[in-house]
This record gives C-alpha cells, structure tokens and sequence, in this order.
C-alpha cells in the first residue's frame, strides 16, 4: 500500500476547509504531538484563514513497530489553554492511548472553550476509545506506516509519500 503524496495534500486541504467552515470568526490553538505530527501540521496550519497559534506536546508509546500502551511524557504542555478552541493534531490514531492520555491531562487541568481532534491518519480496526476524531484524513487497514513524519525507529519520516513497512 502507497498513499501518494497528492493524495496526502488533497486530504489536508478537505481537512483544512472543513476547520475553516467550523471555526469561521474564532481562534484557534493547534496543539501538535511531535515527533510525527509536525509535517502534518504545519501543511494543515498554512490552509487554515482564522486567526491560530501553534503549540506542541511530544509524547511516546511506541517501541520499534508496536504500542506498548504505556504513555511517557517527554515535553510537557506550557501553554494556557483555559478559554481557547484547541484542535489537537495527530499524524495518526490508532489504539487511541496518546490521545486518550492527552485530552484526560487537557480536559483535567483546563478549561478550553472546545476541544476537537485532527489526524492525517485513522486505523479504526485498532481504535480502543471513545473519543470522536472530528477531522481524519485518511482512514487506513491496521498496518504499520512510514513517511509524511510517520517513523520506524527514527526513519522514513522525510518520505513524501506513505508506505506499509513490510513485515519480515
């Protein structure tokens, strides 16, 4: 499997002008989770017309190709978000723990005036949570993934197109 890098950038567009219809006349604070989140981000935060702000978190489950379910915070949250429409932004979800972890630290130590969720990538085979993923690009099988800021151990993230690491 290859989603093509034109594919990439139309999803990222649909996103882009579904945000700006949603938060037409409001400002928006895009909370990114690095490392794989950061080139989604910033092409989704070029399209975007309301007034934003971008701010980051970095967060790791993963070892190698697999989630261990364990979150371990590496960069914490600076930012106040009491009274802010937050969008958070993933590359992708899978199991849903990351995102789990973060909106329980948003939600129990802010007040936002919203909070909504946009990731490039969704694997809803995989998906152990209840929360709504308002904005998704693309919705992939369960199979693990390189390029667009996706990684294995490091590597793949500056591949400009998505590809299936294949399994040994």
């Amino acid at each position: 499997m290859c989603i093509s890098r034109s594919q990439v950038r139309t999803n990222i567009e649909h996103i882009a002008d579904r945000i700006n219809s949603d938060y037409e006349g409001k400002e928006i604070l895009f909370l990114a989770v690095l490392n794989g989140s950061f080139m989604f981000a910033a092409d989704l935060v070029r399209k975007i017309k309301p007034l934003c702000r971008i701010t980051f978190v970095k967060v790791a489950s993963y070892q190698g190709d697999t989630s261990e379910g364990i979150i371990r915070e590496l960069i914490g949250l600076k930012e106040d978000l009491n009274g802010k429409h937050v969008i958070l932004v993933e590359d992708i979800v899978d199991t849903g723990f990351t995102l789990g972890h973060i909106m329980k630290q948003v939600k129990s130590t802010y007040k936002p005036a919203s909070i909504a969720v946009a990731s490039l990538l969704f694997k809803p085979q995989s998906y152990r949570k209840s929360i709504a993923i308002d904005y998704v690009g693309i919705e992939i099988p369960n199979n693990f993934v390189v390029g667009w800021g996706l990684d294995y151990n490091g590597y793949g993230r500056n591949f400009e197109d998505i590809y299936v690491v294949a399994e040994e």
